[in-house]
Parts: C-alpha cells; structure tokens; sequence
C-alpha cells in the first residue's frame, strides 16, 4: 500500500501556498521520518493571477532550495490542474513549459487533476510525461456524478495510457460505504493497474472511507496533516498512518509529525479553521461544494443563519457546482434574458446618486453624511442590508450578489424602502420570499465583456452589489456618482483584488460617469472630505 501526503498542495487553499521556509523544511523531515511514500509538496501551473507562494508552482528550483532527506528522494510529487492541459494543440508546449527531464528534476510523480469531462482530453499528457521519465497519476474529481456504468467506461479508456495509478476523489465528502464500495468495483471492472483515493471529511467518514477503500484493492491513499485542505479537509496523515499500520510493509517514527503538528499546524487549524463542523456536514449529506461554506466561513458577515439558509436553497437548487465570485456562480443562478421592468432613468435621471457601503465609515461619520444628504437631496441607494443611516434618508435599497439575496433575503424584507433586484431573474423560491415587497426590477446578465448600461438591465463582469449599483446610476443617466462607507481591504485580502479589478473595468467602460468618495477609501477613487462639502 502507498501513502501520498499532500498537506502543502492542499492545504495552499488555505494560505495561498505561501508556506514559511522551515516549515516546509520542518514537514520534509518528519515525512521521511515517517516513512511516507510519497509526498505531494504543491501545484505545477503557468497561471499567474495574484500572489501566490511557491508551493503553488513548486518549480525545480523552488524544491532545490531545500535540503530533500534521502528518504524522500525520488519521492516528490506535484499536481497539475488538467483544466490547463485540455487544448490539444498547446498541451505538449505547457508540458514543456511545466517540466524538465526526470535526470533534471527532483520530481518523480506527476498527478492530473480532472473532472470527467476534461479526462479524455488530458489522457494523452501521460505519454509526454512517461517519456520524460515521470511516474504518471490521474486524480477525478466528482465522479460521484457519473453512473457506475460511465466509470468503468472512463476506466477502460485510461488502459490505453501509460498511467501508473488512477485516483478518483469523493469531491462532496459524502460518500457512504456502500456506494464506495461500489465506485470501486466500477474502477476495477474496466481499469487494470493501481487505484487510488482523496477522501474529503465533511461527513467526518474520511478516515473510515480510506480503510474501506483499502479493503476492497485500493492500493494508494491520500490524507495531509490535520486534515488541512479544502473546505473541512481530508483524510488526517496522523490517523491513517494508524488506522492502515497493519496494510503497509514499514513503520515510521511518529515523534517528529506530533512536533509539526504542535508547533505549526493546530495553530494554523486555529487560525484557518478547517475541519468537520455541522456546516460542512449538512454540505456532505446534500452534495453541496464544500468551498461554498467555506469562503461563507471566512466572510464574518455571514452568521449562522445566514449559512444555514443558503444551504436550505441548495439543498433544492443543487449546488455541487456552484461556487462563489464566479461568472458561472451568477449564471446558474440567474434565468432566462436579461430583462427587467422598471427603467431606473425614470427616478435617477439628472441627478448625484449616492451609493452607501457597508465600511465602518458609515457609522463613523452617520452623522455628516446624514447631514449632506439632508442638503443636497443625492438619489440614495444603500447596498444589501446597510442600515446605519436613517431610512427615511434612503431612497432604495439594492441586492443582486446570489448568496447576499439568499442569506439577507429576510432582512431586505423587513427595510421600510424598495429593493432594487433583478426580479424577475431570480429562482422562484427567491421570488416567492420577495411576493410582498415592494421591488423595482433590474435585469442582469454576468459577462466577460464589462460594463454595458441598458434601459432596463445591465451586462456586468461579476455578480457583486457595488458593481450593479454602478450600473443602476448609469443606465438612469445619473449626473455623477458619489461613495460613502467604502472604506476598503487590506491589500493582502482577495476582496481588495475583485474590488480592484471590478473599478478598473468600470473606469475603461465606455460613458461610465466619474466618481468620487466622501468618506475615506483605500481604493484608487477621488476622494473629497464629506466636512468640506458640507460647509
């Protein structure tokens, strides 16, 4: 039996990939000193979108710059994202790209990750890869989705290719015995070398799914320390190196992987929070992508109501593919053409909008911006639930963002003021929670071509309020835009970077009025001090 641990490539959805030096150099030792097979240090990928550490690229000389104990020599192994090696006519030059010669690289395994309907397209990487020297590894994601019949067919195809271990994943953490038992027979009845499992711990059953798979021919198993990974994690490498002692043929030190636990990973756990809790559960039991609780998790704003009512929608609605801040997120969620039935010029028309965030400088300067809406009579929309300035000063509240309308659904019911939204967009469970309020409809449609402002809808980059609020003030041809409670991120926070990237296509956007904040903001607007306007 083989023993992967792939701790720093999954547990990087936590930090980034950005693993202190000797704490890498700290895991190497007490890995060897285990007796692991092999060990996962991280990702291989061209892709560059943000800052993110070196076990996100884990490039040769990233791993030459530690000091490999002999134990894991020719035990190294990274994981490649088959999403990136699906065009036929460029795989061959990314493989190059991506990799030298095994006699060139402290690399011996290589592990594709695909879904099943990238598979195929990737299969012909495993040649190159076997050419250069590499064991090679294919890992499918959610084939939970598949028919047993479908998974021995994908099985069979694989023999024509020089793949040395075949994974699947229980992607939702869901599985139970029975049907794990049976995906496992599926593999067998068409493939015939060595398979392999990545067990997810939502239901807390990845331990016990990783016996069983062993029971019945599974010959390689993935867990990372802690259970550090994705969502509420994996398999924990200080468990099944237990629970599986009697399966394999040598016995490590356990000394060294208590130290590393101690001293850097019950304090990054602690600190990150990954693990089984009763949300993570109720996603497992429901098949629901255990990354949309957590990036809810990590977002304070969320309480548990909030949590628990996005997953009453997706245990109706499905959501096993349905993930947060992407255009395929707002596509699922929104219907039909975008279209909408009310035409914001008919109240925004000629006049200064002014659009209230949810930054501690509402609450810090209520009192002046209060003050300048009673002066200058701006058009007030305040986003979702931003209730700290008088509603008789708010002409309109505003929503559009699929998990703020599904969380704050009740909230928005309960202000006095008319949601902007786009209704008639909206799933009908949305639409039945909103029947009795009082709605101006605005219609949506997520694209990748940036801003475009129409009469009764808009085509927006992201599904996020703020960049729907925009577009509301410009399709009423607004005379100017004005922001207040738009404090900001830090710049290391990932909603800095989509606020970010969200002004700068709105600035490039054809006609997009100017803007201005009145209030202190760290991203790259004018700002104007709300006490010299008020004067």
């Amino acid at each position: 039996m083989i023993l992967l641990d792939c701790t720093l490539r999954d547990g990087g959805y936590y930090n980034n990939w950005d693993f202190e030096t000797h704490l890498i150099q700290n895991y190497l030792y007490a890995m060897d000193s285990l007796q692991i097979d092999y060990v996962e240090i991280g990702f291989r990928s061209l892709k560059n979108d943000g800052f993110k550490g070196g076990a996100a690229y884990s490039t040769d000389t990233f791993l030459n710059s530690f000091d490999i104990p002999k134990g894991l020599i020719n035990k190294i192994g990274v994981m490649v994202n088959g999403s990136e090696l699906t065009n036929s006519k460029t795989q061959i030059s990314r493989l190059e790209k991506l990799f030298n010669h095994k006699s060139k690289s402290p690399v011996t395994l290589v592990r594709i990750a695909c879904h099943v309907h990238e598979f195929h397209d990737c299969l012909p990487a495993a040649k190159w890869l076997k050419q250069q020297g590499y064991l090679v590894g294919f890992n499918l994601m959610q084939v939970t989705e598949s028919s047993l019949e479908e998974i021995t067919n994908i099985a069979k195809s694989a023999n024509n290719y020089p793949i040395d271990v075949l994974y699947f994943a229980d992607s939702m953490g869901s599985l139970n015995l029975n049907q794990l038992e049976d995906i496992v027979q599926a593999f067998q009845k068409g493939w015939k070398g060595e398979l392999g499992i990545h067990t997810h711990d939502n239901i807390g059953q990845a331990v016990s799914n990783s016996i069983r798979a062993v029971q019945s021919g599974i010959t390689w198993v993935d867990s990372t320390i802690t259970g550090m990974g994705r969502g509420p994690g994996n398999a924990q490498t200080e468990y099944i190196i237990l629970a599986l002692a009697n399966y394999r043929k040598k016995q490590g030190n356990y000394i060294k992987l208590l130290e590393l636990i101690r001293q850097h990973f019950k304090p990054m756990q602690n600190y990150y929070g990954w693990g089984i809790n009763p949300f993570y559960f109720l996603s497992g039991q429901n098949g629901i992508h255990p990354s949309y609780i957590q990036e809810m998790l990590q977002d304070k704003s969320y309480s548990e109501e909030d949590i628990l009512a996005v997953i009453d929608f997706l245990k109706i609605n499905g959501g096993n593919k349905f993930s947060l801040n992407t255009l395929g997120s707002a596509r699922h969620f929104y219907s039909g053409v975008p279209h909408g039935a009310w035409k914001p010029q008919t109240l925004l028309k000629d006049k200064t909008v002014l659009i209230l965030g949810k930054g501690p400088g509402i609450k810090k300067y209520q009192y002046a911006i209060e003050n300048f809406i009673e002066k200058t009579k701006p058009y007030v929309i305040a986003l979702n639930t931003q209730n700290n300035i008088k509603q008789n000063l708010i002409d309109a509240n505003v929503a559009c963002h699929p998990v703020r309308l599904l969380a704050e659904c009740k909230d928005l019911i309960k202000l006095s003021k008319p949601l902007i939204t786009p209704f008639s967009m909206l799933p009908d469970s949305v639409k039945k929670d909103l029947a009795n309020k009082e709605i101006f409809d605005f219609g949506i449609n997520i694209s990748n071509q940036g801003f475009k402002f129409n009469e009764n809808h808009c085509e927006l980059p992201c599904s996020e309020v703020f960049a729907y609020s925009l577009a509301i003030a410009n399709s009423g041809q607004a005379n100017q835009i004005v922001l207040a409670g738009f404090d900001g991120f830090n710049a290391e926070d990932p909603r800095r970077k989509e606020m970010d990237k969200i002004l700068k296509i709105y600035k490039e956007s054809k006609n997009a009025l100017s803007l201005k904040s009145i209030t202190p903001t760290r991203y790259e607007i004018p700002i104007q001090s709300i006490f010299g306007l008020n004067i």
